[in-house]
């Protein structure tokens, strides 16, 4: 057990268990889940978003964090940047080194161009590597891209651009294939065909995993073939794009960057620009913890927006259901989705089932919610929470079975004394996913000429919610599909010769005629924690207080 005030808590679940294995908790109805989601969403509570005064959505809202960073000034002084003194050439620009910007580097080398990959961390550090429970592809003989279609639409609300959702999971059985053939370890059965299973909201098994590595299965791949075309991909690294930068025909054509740890400005010049700089789950929206990597802070966003590109359901986040609640050294870390696809239910402190495990993400998240408003949480000293009763799972599937299927979150816990095996956890809702983004067609175009998005960074592809496994299937298509159409782009397209920062200095005349005040400066590049500490207060190059 705990070995301290939890354990006649977590008795109380053990005490239930069988009872509960037995149970299962009717799906909720459209009416109750519209309800559920009305009361005790996040992104619906009206205070947690103003409007923007200022931009291509001006009039639209956001959360009150991601404004402040549209909005902010801007980290550079036009005039003081020399766009004479170029230090990179390149045919693609890739700003981003996880899944989508690997995926989009590797496919635009494959059409002969000449990318340079800028990520403000490592290639890999990033949203992909986090990801574990799986990659969704209808590519089973009883499933079908209509079907996946179906549970997507539905799944985001019917508010994702139809295009989109098409050319999702349409792509998806080829990914998977292609995937499969750079080396990714699918988890497959004796005679090779891949193992699949259910994810929250999906009607079919279409959940192709990697035990529950799937993101850092999949990145490492991706990694190591982008590494193995150094002659076609130049990679730097430690540097972030700060700024995008235009030509006379307002058409994108390059970013200012900026190393770090140094603070060092260069110039990257290129003929077709593609942003893949994934989440913004370190803004901490409301508060909220989160499963996301370091450097997750919506630059993309605010270097698209200042450029003039229109964002997409930029006031929709996601709160994985089941981010650990205890102990405090990994609060908010995820707790993949896999764990209740084995047949691990929530339970409240009462020891009861209140919900179906498999509900889609947003609704889970709000029931959890709801649960700890109620007073049916269970307190403790770091996240009131629900339990997520783990020991089912092997008693459904057999002893080793955790072992086998999520040894990442049997190694997450067992570090602090909990056996998942044994003992449930705790579980609270975290900021995981930016269903909103920088708004794209089909080949990954933004209302910005030759500038392109992918990923987490994009809007529209999950309109409001997003199902399990769509994400890592979204950073592979559209990461795909932004090189395949650069890699035909820059063929067509010559390096320009008149560089400019306009569109910066008109953004900061709106920002001066709209009033907008405060010290705030973006993009925010890193998140900072000093926590009021006067040590760590200092003005690092690469973060914003």
């Amino acid at each position: 057990m705990y070995g301290n005030y939890l354990d006649d808590a977590a008795k109380i679940v053990a005490e239930k268990r069988e009872e509960n294995l037995k149970f299962e908790h009717a799906r909720l109805t459209a009416e109750q889940k519209d309800d559920l989601l009305l009361k005790f969403h996040p992104d619906r509570i009206k205070e947690q978003f103003t409007e923007l005064k200022i931009g291509p959505n001006k009039g639209q809202k956001a959360p009150i964090e991601l404004a402040e960073m549209l909005q902010a000034k801007p980290r550079l002084e036009p005039e003081k940047i020399d766009l004479n003194h170029i230090d990179y050439e390149s045919d693609v620009l890739v700003i981003g080194g996880g899944g989508a910007g690997t995926s989009a580097a590797i496919m635009a080398s494959e059409a002969g161009a000449k990318v340079l990959l800028v990520t403000k961390l490592r290639v890999g550090d990033a949203n992909t590597m986090m990801a574990e429970g799986g990659i969704q592809a209808a590519d089973k003989p009883n499933d079908s891209p209509a079907q996946h279609y179906l549970d997507c639409y539905g799944g985001g609300h019917f508010d994702g651009k139809p295009e989109l959702v098409y050319t999702l999971v349409n792509k998806a059985p080829s990914v998977i294939k292609w995937l499969n053939d750079l080396g990714v370890e699918f988890d497959k059965a004796a005679d090779g065909t891949m193992v699949t299973t259910h994810g929250g909201g999906t009607s079919r098994k279409r959940m192709h995993a990697c035990k529950d590595y799937s993101g850092a299965e999949i990145m490492r791949t991706l990694r190591d073939e982008t590494f193995n075309r150094k002659d076609d991909i130049t990679v730097v690294d430690f540097t972030a794009a700060i700024e995008l930068i235009k030509n006379d025909k307002g058409e994108a054509c390059g970013a200012v960057l900026m190393n770090i740890e140094t603070g060092e400005i260069r110039i990257a010049k290129a003929k077709v620009v593609i942003i893949a700089t994934g989440g913004a789950g370190r803004m901490h929206y409301q508060g909220f913890p989160t499963s996301n990597h370091y450097g997750a802070t919506a630059d993309g966003l605010v270097m698209a927006y200042r450029a003039g590109a229109k964002l997409l359901y930029q006031d929709s986040l996601q709160y994985h259901p089941t981010g650990a609640a205890y102990p405090t050294q990994i609060l908010g870390k995820l707790v993949t989705e896999k764990v209740r696809s084995l047949g691990a239910k929530l339970i409240n402190k009462d020891g009861e089932v209140y919900i179906h495990p498999l509900e889609t993400r947003d609704v889970n998240a709000s029931g959890i919610i709801r649960e700890v408003k109620e007073g049916r949480g269970v307190k403790n000293d770091v996240q009131d929470a629900v339990w997520l009763d783990t020991p089912m799972i092997e008693m459904i599937h057999g002893e080793g079975t955790i072992l086998k299927s999520i040894p990442a979150m049997y190694n997450m816990f067992i570090k602090y004394g909990i056996d998942i095996r044994k003992e449930p956890i705790l579980v609270y809702p975290t900021l995981h996913y930016q269903n909103g983004g920088v708004e794209i067609d089909k080949t990954c175009h933004t209302n910005v000429a030759n500038l392109l998005v992918a990923g987490e960074a994009s809007g529209g592809v999950h309109g409001t919610n997003r199902l399990m496994g769509n994400s890592l299937l979204d950073v592979v298509v559209f990461g795909r599909e932004a090189g395949i159409e650069a890699g035909k782009m820059f063929k067509n397209i010559k390096l320009s010769e008149k560089l400019n920062l306009d569109h910066v200095k008109a953004f900061e005349k709106e920002r001066a005629a709209a009033k907008i005040e405060g010290d705030a400066i973006s993009p925010k590049v890193l998140p900072t924690y000093h926590h009021g500490n006067p040590e760590f207060d200092k003005e690092i190059p690469g973060a914003t207080k």
